[in-house]
C-alpha cells in the first residue's frame, strides 16, 4: 500500500472518531469509565453505556488490526494517533478476567501494543497520568460540593 493509502486511511479513521454517537462514546470512556475490578467492568458493559464501551473498544481494535495486517504503518499510525493508548490503559489490569469470557477481546489493540517501541510502559504512565486526573476532578468536585 502506498503512503498516500496509507494517509488516507489515517484521515479516515479520523472522520469516523468525529461521528457524533462516536464522540459521546469517547466522552464517556474517558471522563466516566474507570474500572477497578471486573465487577465494574461487568457493570459498564451490562449498563446504559454498554454501547458506548463496545464502540470505543472495537472501534480502537479494528484500527489495530489496520497496522497489525500491513494495511497502515506501526510508525505512522503511533505518530498520528495516541488514544489506543488511553483505551488499553483501561482495561489491560482486567485482561485476564475478561479474556476467561471473551477470549479475543481487545486482541488486537494488545497486539500493537506490543509491537509498539515501549508500548507496554507508555500505557502504564497513561494510566497513571489518568488517575492523577480522577483524582484531581474528584477533589475539585468535593470542594465545590462543601462550598454550596
Amino acid at each position: 500500500m502506498s503512503k498516500q493509502e496509507e494517509a488516507g486511511l489515517i484521515l479516515k479513521l479520523y472522520e469516523l472518531r468525529r461521528e457524533e454517537t462516536m464522540r459521546k462514546a469517547r466522552d464517556w470512556y474517558f471522563r466516566d469509565f474507570n474500572p477497578q475490578s471486573m465487577a465494574d467492568f461487568t457493570n459498564a458493559m451490562l449498563g446504559e453505556h454498554s454501547g458506548h464501551l463496545r464502540m470505543v473498544v472495537s472501534y480502537w481494535d479494528m484500527a489495530a488490526a489496520l497496522v497489525n495486517n500491513g494495511a497502515i504503518s506501526l510508525e505512522l499510525f503511533n505518530d498520528s494517533n495516541g488514544e489506543h493508548l488511553g483505551v488499553f490503559s483501561k482495561i489491560e489490569p482486567l485482561l485476564g478476567e475478561i479474556r476467561a469470557f471473551a477470549p479475543q477481546f481487545a486482541i488486537n489493540c494488545e497486539k500493537l501494543i506490543d509491537a509498539t517501541p515501549d508500548g507496554r510502559k507508555k500505557v502504564a504512565a497513561i494510566r497513571e497520568r489518568m488517575k492523577a486526573i480522577s483524582a484531581q476532578l474528584a477533589d475539585k468536585q468535593a470542594l465545590s460540593a462543601q462550598q454550596s
